[in-house]
């Protein structure tokens, strides 16, 4: 399969002003012979009348690029038509190259695990570019070139040398211990560096979780009793009918969520099913979701009708922004009141919101923890650097081994090590083209 020559659209949904079909692979120079008339110059844009070579039929008039391996994207020779972009034009391109011995539609993510597997990028440059593409605010946005820039790369790759070199000095006493010129004890240096750099992951990871808010969204949970206005406040933030609002108590059963752009930071908001004791088997599986949701956000906004007398629960959640609701006549002003009807306090919420969310995300610095799995490694790692450290038996061997163990762990998130069952998950989340 990847001796293929392999094409796709690249460029987006049909129709459209301009059309981008993307083709890597060891056809693509008899492709270019036998279409366009010959191998257009290296990375200069041409204006060529593009046949069908089996029927000398044009189907289009366009501009291509062509991108001699290993200079290119994937590392392989690859071709670009520039097509107009209409479905039909498209479509009679495509179809014409899988006419071609060898050659085939691209699977989704399949240009970019190439672009890995020939060594053009590490999978967290390679996640990088899957994070821009799908970026919809400015922090996604200069995270994920950061990270397809090797920002991350930068940072575990020297970790994961720094742990190859200490392996090796302890491994030197393990191994030539009675050689004259390899000093006694030699393993010390090496544990010294391991709790140095022990501690340079810990900070690493004590980040607020700073880099996923960033990559995923702040996730807000709308919370409080039946008609405390969660549904009318999420309508207003969306600006449009997301929820049912009505007089009636317990009308939200389930979560329902919208996305807005705060300052340049995606944010997640979650209406939820107002909490009481219920009898109702749907209105209770509603509660659940709703609790669960209070239980996966950063922020909890409790709601509770101005006229409601009775004081503020005691809740459970890790941060929770307390909010009167209902205040057309503005009794208690802007600044934990609110009131859909007047928008009073509305602004002053977002405001709040925003602190918020910044006070998470801090500075945001280069090379954030942006994805799960980053995390989880890197707690691995730390856990067998531990090991190595408080080890206090005389199997200097077992201490090397798990040595390695830590290594692996960082090489996972590079993708150093072998790690086949982790890019069928990572490259299937790409688009087609990509």
């Amino acid at each position: 399969m990847n001796d293929d020559t392999i094409v796709a659209l690249s460029s987006g949904n049909l129709p459209s002003g301009v059309a981008v079909v993307r083709i890597s692979g060891s056809v693509c120079t008899k492709i270019a012979e036998t279409m366009i008339g010959g191998v257009p110059l290296s990375r200069n844009v041409a204006l060529q009348t593009i046949i069908n070579p089996q029927t000398s039929e044009e189907l289009d008039r366009g501009l291509v690029v062509w991108f001699p391996g290993p200079a290119s994207f994937t590392g392989e020779d690859c071709l670009e038509f520039h097509l107009h972009g209409g479905r039909a034009v498209v479509a009679a391109v495509v179809t014409t190259l899988c006419t071609f011995d060898h050659v085939r539609l691209a699977e989704a993510g399949e240009f970019s695990r190439r672009a890995f597997e020939n060594g053009k990028f590490d999978l967290t440059e390679i996640e990088g570019i899957a994070d821009l593409v799908s970026s919809e605010t400015e922090a996604q946005r200069k995270q994920a070139l950061g990270q397809s820039r090797g920002d991350s790369r930068e940072i575990y790759e020297e970790w994961r040398q720094r742990l190859i070199h200490m392996r090796a000095l302890i491994e030197a006493e393990l191994d030539f211990s009675e050689e004259e010129d390899i000093p006694d004890e030699i393993s010390k240096e090496g544990f010294a560096k391991v709790l140095s750099i022990r501690k340079e992951i810990e900070e690493h990871l004590a980040d607020n979780r700073a880099g996923e808010i960033i990559r995923d969204g702040f996730k807000i949970a709308l919370m409080g009793k039946p008609n405390a206005g969660k549904s009318s406040l999420l309508n207003a933030l969306a600006k449009r009918d997301v929820a049912i609002v009505t007089q009636e108590a317990g009308t939200t059963r389930d979560v329902l969520d919208i996305h807005l752009d705060i300052d340049g930071y995606a944010v997640i908001v979650s209406d939820t099913a107002g909490l009481r004791e219920s009898d109702d088997l749907v209105e209770v599986e509603g509660i659940r979701r709703a609790n669960l949701s209070g239980s996966n956000a950063d922020l909890v906004v409790w709601l509770s009708d101005v006229d409601d007398k009775e004081p503020f629960p005691t809740l459970r959640f890790d941060d929770v922004l307390f909010i009167k609701s209902k205040d057309d006549e503005n009794i208690l002003g802007r600044n934990h009141s609110i009131s859909v009807n007047t928008e009073n306090g509305l602004n002053g919420l977002i405001g709040l919101i925003e602190n918020r969310l910044k006070s998470s995300v801090g500075n945001s610095g280069i090379g954030l923890i942006s994805r799960m799995r980053y995390r989880e490694a890197l707690v691995e790692c730390v856990e067998h650097l531990k090991f190595v450290l408080e080890f206090d038996g005389p199997d200097i061997a077992l201490r090397a081994e798990t040595l390695r163990h830590a290594c692996d762990c960082i090489g996972c998130i590079t993708g150093k090590i072998d790690i086949e069952d982790l890019l069928d998950v990572i490259f299937s989340e790409f688009c087609v083209g990509k």
